[in-house]
């Protein structure tokens, strides 16, 4: 199911705002009671030190006069008679009501508690600490007390907290949006490429950001997809064309001698309108055969590759003509490629029908090891080509003015078909210099030889 970048990056952003969201709220619940039991337990350790040091007093008869506050005020200290009268306190709890109607009993004479008065948002709580004097049925009572800070317990710590919640959950949701929309931006702009892209324009590429991350390589694929299919679709096109154009010609003669044949059938040589229509045939049949070719070099991928012997495929193909020409070659063998091996014969193939056809008396036919590509090259004593045509001749149905004076030719289609060969292959195919004729160079990238790793030396070598 399609989903808009924008939808992701609101799904992700609400997923990680939520995310935090809920590990903020249980640190701000962790940091809450955190908070609160050690304020609560800081100030029961005062109450219990100013309780007992004034119970020892009251017990032992050594406190004279009002308990002194040294405290200054943060602990407030009563003793308390039964029934209620306080009969001794600090300064800031005497005249005051007992802090605490809490009576201890003598069985448990220390009580440690909190406890609260009013209600929010006025509400008061105290740590208390009871110590019941002695056992004694009319003992009494020292109370400590020390008030709990308003904001633990008016609610403005949790008030505090929520909002640190709110607003680290607001940043990752911010920064999430930002993040996400940095990541999906590209992504959008492949999508949006991709939908403008149509059949009649192939020629598009989507936008390809640096680095080596998942969406760089995204890009580069579908580029390198674009680049296939775009190469597919020109070729379908250019046999498209050349079938209309190069067909029409021959189809049109052939119907013209069959129509004149049939209109005046005394008048003709039926066994030269048959050999002429044969040829005519012959000659659709190749230029039909060729322009498949075309159309289906480099569509196969890498699965009919296979390494190749270059000096072997070059000497099975000499040996298997029958050249009227005096034929020189130099093959030594180890020069390996790796290709489609029928491609490569058809490839070598048209380049030896080449040379046959304009040489003057010998054809040269080398493979060597040159620059560390695989060279093979095919040179004819003939009239050469010249420098500003060396290119025109791998065009389609080229034929140049001193071909045509060389008697019949192909389809036209060689050395267009060897070249888009070599191309398929990951080499080239030129006309290079040469001092008399013309020399076809083709360069393939070497195949290093069986049993030599990468990065491995020769086995007699150092060690």
């Amino acid at each position: 199911m399609h989903m808009r970048p924008r939808s992701i990056r609101a799904r992700d952003t609400l997923a990680a705002a939520v995310i935090a969201g809920l590990v903020f709220a249980v640190t701000a619940t962790g940091v809450d009671f955190a908070v609160r039991g050690q304020i609560k337990a800081d100030l029961l350790r005062q109450t219990q030190v100013d309780a007992r040091r004034v119970s020892g007093g009251v017990r032992d008869g050594s406190l004279e006069g009002p308990i002194p506050d040294d405290g200054r005020g943060r602990v407030l200290i009563q003793v308390v008679e039964p029934g209620g009268r306080v009969t001794n306190a600090t300064p800031g709890a005497a005249g005051r009501r007992p802090v605490s109607r809490l009576w201890p009993s003598s069985n448990l004479r220390v009580r440690d508690y909190t406890e609260c008065r009013g209600v929010w948002p006025g509400r008061e709580c105290y740590v208390i600490e009871a110590i019941r004097v002695s056992t004694a049925r009319d003992s009494v009572v020292v109370y400590a007390s020390a008030p709990l800070p308003p904001y633990l317990t008016n609610g403005l710590l949790e008030a505090m907290l929520a909002a640190g919640v709110l607003l680290l959950a607001g940043g990752v949701a911010w920064i999430t949006w930002r993040v996400v929309g940095r990541t999906l931006g590209p992504v959008e702009a492949i999508r949006a490429q991709l939908a403008e892209i149509s059949a009649t324009d192939l020629s598009r590429r989507v936008p390809q950001p640096s680095g080596e991350d998942e969406i760089a390589q995204l890009a580069r694929t579908a580029n390198a997809t674009l680049d296939r299919l775009e190469g597919a679709v020109g070729r379908q096109r250019q046999f498209a064309s050349d079938a209309s154009h190069e067909l029409r010609t021959p189809i049109a003669g052939l119907r013209a001698n069959l129509e004149d044949a049939a209109m005046h059938p005394d008048d003709t040589d039926l066994r030269e309108v048959v050999r002429s229509a044969l040829r005519d045939t012959d000659r659709l049949e190749s230029i039909v055969t060729d322009l498949l070719l075309l159309a289906r070099i480099g569509t196969g991928g890498t699965s009919m590759q296979e390494p190749i012997d270059l000096a072997a495929l070059a000497g099975a193909e000499v040996r298997r003509r029958a050249f009227t020409l005096r034929v020189v070659t130099e093959l030594p063998a180890g020069v390996t490629v790796r290709g489609v091996r029928m491609q490569l014969v058809r490839l070598l193939g048209n380049l030896l029908d080449n040379a046959e056809r304009y040489a003057g008396s010998s054809i040269e036919i080398e493979v060597a090891r040159e620059d560390g590509q695989a060279l093979l090259a095919v040179t004819d004593d003939g009239a050469g080509v010249a420098p500003a045509d060396r290119e025109r001749v791998f065009e389609r149905f080229t034929r140049l003015d001193t071909a045509r004076s060389r008697g019949a030719g192909g389809t036209g289609l060689g050395l267009a078909i060897a070249r888009e060969i070599a191309r398929a292959h990951g080499g080239t195919l030129r006309i290079e210099d040469h001092p008399a004729g013309a020399r076809f160079a083709l360069r393939l990238p070497l195949v290093p030889p069986p049993g030599r790793a990468k990065g491995r030396p020769r086995p007699d070598g150092p060690s």
